[in-house]
């Protein structure tokens, strides 16, 4: 698996440079450099067993020790490879919510706030601002499972945001929403980190996920070594006909 290090695009947001992971012996990823500007929102696309979810394990420290892996990964100018998981600061919001069901919204929300963040008070006012955004003001005393799926997807949202990451990564989250509610719950996660201008790397199957999120598109599979797409360079395939 060894390769010169290519030259990476960048650093400032999330960039990946040379990234390749196999699993023996056999390549999922080969050789994938890519830069995700602040506030921009690329999308991972492909089959079953192409590698998108390796790709997100790598990026986040939790690859299994059965893959084997190389490359850089930058993070707002720091590169993390060999940092442990909670010292990455990258942020990631999966399919399920994965609310603690044993603890209150607001108990949820304030599990996620770093500890270098001081006072009860300090840290509650920021659970409660989290809320009010996310448009459920008074919730914090709410059992999760009272709550509805797209209330519960605004709340796993605020968390994630309220872990302060300098980069989010997003493993499918709205594919069991139904289509009005997923609608609206891709474009509220959308506008939230663009606002807070965090690159996002989403990985999805649908195409409407994609064109949504308007940035660099990568398609992995067989075929494609870098695992490297411009959305305008094919737009046959990285638009109509994506899987």
């Amino acid at each position: 698996m060894n390769a010169p290090a290519p030259k990476c695009p960048g650093r400032a947001g999330l960039a990946l440079c040379g990234v390749r992971i196999a699993l023996n012996g056999a390549e999922l990823v080969a050789g994938l450099t890519l830069a995700v500007a602040p506030g921009e929102v690329a999308t991972v696309m492909g089959p079953s067993g192409a590698g998108k979810s390796s790709l997100l394990s790598y990026l986040c420290g939790t690859l299994d020790a059965a893959f084997a892996a190389q490359g850089e990964i930058w993070v707002d100018g720091r590169e993390v490879s060999r940092l442990p998981v909670e010292r990455r600061r990258i942020g990631i919001l999966f399919q399920d919510d994965l609310l603690f069901p044993h603890l209150t919204v607001g108990e949820n929300l304030l599990f996620a706030i770093p500890r270098e963040i001081p006072g009860r008070r300090a840290r509650r006012e920021l659970v409660r601002r989290a809320l009010a955004e996310a448009g459920l003001p008074g919730m914090e005393d709410r059992d999760p499972a009272t709550l509805s799926g797209g209330q519960r997807a605004r709340v796993a949202l605020m968390r994630t945001l309220l872990s302060r990451p300098r980069a989010v990564l997003l493993d499918e989250p709205f594919s069991r929403l139904d289509a009005p509610l997923k609608a609206a719950i891709r474009q509220f996660v959308f506008d939230h980190v663009r606002a807070e201008g965090l690159p996002t790397l989403l990985v999805t199957h649908d195409p409407e996920d994609a064109r949504a999120a308007g940035g660099p598109l990568l398609q992995l599979g067989p075929g494609l070594r870098d695992g490297k797409d411009d959305p305008g360079a094919h737009p046959a395939r990285n638009r109509e006909d994506a899987p």
